[in-house]
């Protein structure tokens, strides 16, 4: 026979903080690239999450934006000799919390907080392993996003919609009389007017009831046709996105997040593909994305774009496109036999002309580019001046600050303007 037993509730410090405030804050640490590291060497970095790394990102976090409770501070100060004792409690019942409500996933939970003393020696959080659960992901992806259409102004946005008319849910205009193939969304006023009208018409002034319909009798609601769109998010993960003192790469993966949360929740006609390409190429999950960090590569922008090209023959969409974010002049390609050639200057002559022949494949296929540079390099900008007049698409020269409005708002506005 099961027994539950109950004990009296002793509240935590931990309990007054808000975990989603608290994410947000550390969006930065969870979704690094590898920034803050970049003078050590590749070879030497440790990319893996431990929880001593955790707990200092939430302390540095909690300090930076006055979240540290005040009865924390007060029990700290009357009590000095206890102060680390205490704060250390304090991390571990949040890093608790955070396990606990799903936001990270630990290789071995901590060790309850009473019993923190007794095991601090089989417990070493230094070789605990953590990582950030979908839930997590999902939820910096929604906090991006409301961030960024904060900053666009926009409270809300609908689905893309065209000048062409369907027969959907959403009534945009008069009925029209069903015809095979319509969705069967009837407008019963319109319906019953009509077979009321037909049997005036027939003589009957009378008895109007029963009233008998026939199919010229049907009439359905029109809805606004709202395309689908098949997108593939190119991300430039080479080295170059992490150099000259700014990072890059996480601003990007943040604005990814906000697509993909955007495209669940608003479009769940549409459907988001993520590649990277560096050196080679490569499809990626949206559930490791968080988890990606740049690293000592070239830029192969033409097998990133043969890449997204086979991905997108595969969707059955109204538009196919691709939106390529990067920083760096393509430096590198996979040649017929598999081997890679590279050339740090960047803009080979037989790196540019093949790379180019690959956006003109895109162009035949029915992919749009779209690019957003993060750099303003002149021989650059001449590069991907030749990828829009080949792709018929646009170049976007922003920063880490402002790629978020101008991505969202293109993917926002060009669907209606394109299907016209």
């Amino acid at each position: 026979m099961r027994f539950t037993r109950y004990s009296r509730y002793t509240p935590s410090w931990a309990d007054g903080i808000d975990l989603d405030d608290l994410l947000s804050h550390l969006a930065d640490y969870l979704l690094r690239s590898g920034f803050e590291a970049q003078y050590y060497g590749f070879s030497e970095l440790d990319f893996e999450r431990t929880l001593e790394q955790l707990r200092q990102a939430i302390l540095e976090a909690l300090e930076a934006n006055q979240m540290l409770p005040e009865a924390l501070r007060q029990a700290m100060e009357e009590n000095p000799e206890q102060a680390d004792e205490l704060l250390n409690q304090f991390l571990q019942d949040l890093i608790e919390r955070l396990a606990k409500e799903g936001q990270i996933r630990v290789d071995q939970p901590p060790p309850p907080a009473a019993q923190a003393g007794r095991l601090e020696d089989e417990f070493d959080p230094r070789r605990v392993r953590f990582e950030v659960t979908d839930k997590a992901i999902d939820f910096l992806g929604y906090r991006q996003l409301k961030d960024l259409l904060g900053a666009l102004g926009k409270s809300s946005f609908g689905r893309h919609d065209t000048r062409e008319l369907a027969t959907g849910v959403e009534v945009v205009g008069a009925p029209k009389t069903y015809e095979f193939g319509d969705h069967l969304n009837l407008d019963i006023t319109a319906t019953l007017s009509s077979s009321i009208k037909r049997r005036l018409a027939d003589g009957h002034r009378d008895v109007l009831f029963p009233l008998e319909l026939d199919y010229p009798d049907l009439q359905v609601h029109q809805s606004e046709y709202q395309s689908s769109c098949a997108t593939v998010l190119l991300l430039d993960c080479s080295h170059s996105m992490i150099l000259y003192g700014e990072d890059r790469f996480t601003p990007a993966k943040k604005v990814a997040l906000a697509l993909a949360h955007l495209i669940r929740t608003q479009y769940p006609g549409d459907s988001l593909h993520v590649v990277l390409f560096h050196d080679s190429a490569e499809p990626l999950p949206l559930s490791q994305l968080a988890r990606v960090q740049v690293g000592p590569y070239y830029t192969n922008t033409r097998e990133g774009l043969r890449l997204a090209r086979r991905v997108l023959s595969t969707e059955n969409k109204d538009m196919r496109q691709v939106i390529m974010i990067t920083d760096g002049k393509p430096s590198a390609l996979t040649l017929e036999d598999g081997r890679i050639y590279k050339n740090a200057f960047g803009l080979d002559p037989l790196v540019v002309s093949e790379t180019l022949k690959e956006v003109a494949r895109c162009r035949r296929a029915g992919i749009l580019i779209n690019t957003f540079m993060l750099a303003n390099d002149y021989t650059l900008v001449h590069f991907v001046h030749q990828v829009c007049q080949i792709a018929r698409g646009k170049a976007y020269f922003t920063t880490p600050h402002t790629l978020g409005q101008y991505l969202l708002l293109d993917y926002l506005n060009r669907k209606s303007k394109r299907i016209h």
